[in-house]
């Protein structure tokens, strides 16, 4: 798996905890909502991170907001952008952590991730190989504005248009 953020590839702090058990020497787990009490309770403060399906409702997710160091939302495919609302409405309720994307998703998809509110993106083997780092931060730097708000970059259209509009009027 890749991991990029906004500058590029990174190393990745978490790792999910294998099917038998078995976790990674020196990283922090990554549980299943369903599993998230029982590692928070053994983790006595240590980070931890979640495994979301993008169907889950934000309400299910809220009350552990100060608790997990990162939400990870997984993308069944990458067309399937319910994911995308996901980031936007745990960023909206509040959630303050890392939030990853996790999945399938294309580069061009870049740009949008990070404007929804996710900080990474964690990609499989196979879409690295076709994509590569460097196509990912082209994508990225394709968009540098937007009409929606959003994280990341500026003020959106609309609020730029507004300003001006101030501007002449004063």
């Amino acid at each position: 798996m890749l991991l990029l953020d906004r500058q590029g590839a990174k190393d990745d702090a978490f790792a999910a905890i294998g099917e038998n058990g078995e976790r990674a020497a020196g990283k922090a787990p990554i549980v299943p909502l369903a599993a998230l009490d029982a590692e928070l309770a053994a983790a006595k403060g240590a980070p931890v991170g979640v495994l979301v399906e993008n169907s889950v409702k934000t309400t299910d997710v809220e009350p552990y907001f100060s608790k997990v160091a990162l939400i990870a939302i997984r993308f069944p495919s990458a067309t399937d952008g319910r994911g995308f609302s996901l980031a936007r409405q745990l960023r909206q309720r509040g959630f303050t952590g890392l939030l990853r994307a996790s999945g399938p998703l294309f580069s061009d998809q870049f740009p949008q991730a990070l404007a929804c509110g996710f900080d990474e993106v964690e990609i499989p083997d196979a879409n690295a190989a076709r994509q590569p780092v460097e196509q990912w931060l082209a994508a990225r730097d394709r968009i540098t504005l937007a009409y929606q708000r959003h994280n990341g970059l500026g003020d959106s259209i609309v609020e730029r248009r507004r300003a001006r509009q101030g501007e002449k009027n004063v």
